[in-house]
């Protein structure tokens, strides 16, 4: 079981990792490898990913999480986070998505926003403990499963107080472009 991750930010070398559990979380409906370098390649992206904190190996671990963000000048997208099904409910996704919000508050957003199917109950009820509430119902938005999608909001001037789980080592203070990065 994994206790500790380390998040760092998203490199070329990961994206074999990082699609095969696109396609384990999301099916049908994920991400291909061109898209995923269209996604990086856009401005205003940044991409973190989790590894496990291991102290008996020197050097990069498998990712078990990913997560991304778009900053758009005025809020910024969170346009995806997984998490290796081995490692769910054991804070991975907490870890990412407070450095998603960090990353916000860094760039000076005044929201977050994002889109979670209606169905995944576990998300929805992560992102409500973080003060994200629901603006609305997006229809069909996830294809081509045809699923629809809740519109999440948080305000960041009203989340103060939201859950502080994010390791101190948190790559939010990490440049955007160093060498080796693919956002």
């Amino acid at each position: 079981m994994i206790t500790e991750v380390r998040l760092r930010p998203l490199r070329n070398l990961d994206f074999d990792r990082v699609l095969q559990l696109e396609r384990q979380l999301f099916g049908r409906g994920a991400w291909t490898y061109g898209m995923l370098a269209d996604e990086l390649a856009g401005l205003g992206r940044w991409y973190i990913v989790a590894e496990p904190e291991r102290r008996d190996r020197a050097g990069d671990q498998p990712v078990v999480g990913y997560a991304g963000l778009w900053f758009d000048g005025d809020v910024t997208q969170v346009m995806t986070i997984g998490v290796d099904p081995a490692v769910q409910r054991h804070g991975v996704g907490r870890q990412l998505l407070t450095a998603l919000i960090e990353r916000s508050r860094k760039v000076k957003a005044d929201a977050v926003l994002l889109e979670v199917r209606v169905d995944n109950t576990p998300a929805i009820e992560m992102y409500r403990d973080f003060g994200f509430e629901i603006l609305g119902v997006r229809k069909r938005y996830y294809q081509p499963e045809d699923k629809d999608a809740y519109t999440m909001r948080l305000d960041l001037a009203a989340a103060e107080d939201a859950p502080e789980d994010a390791p101190v080592e948190s790559p939010a203070d990490a440049p955007a472009d160093a060498p080796g990065d693919a956002a």
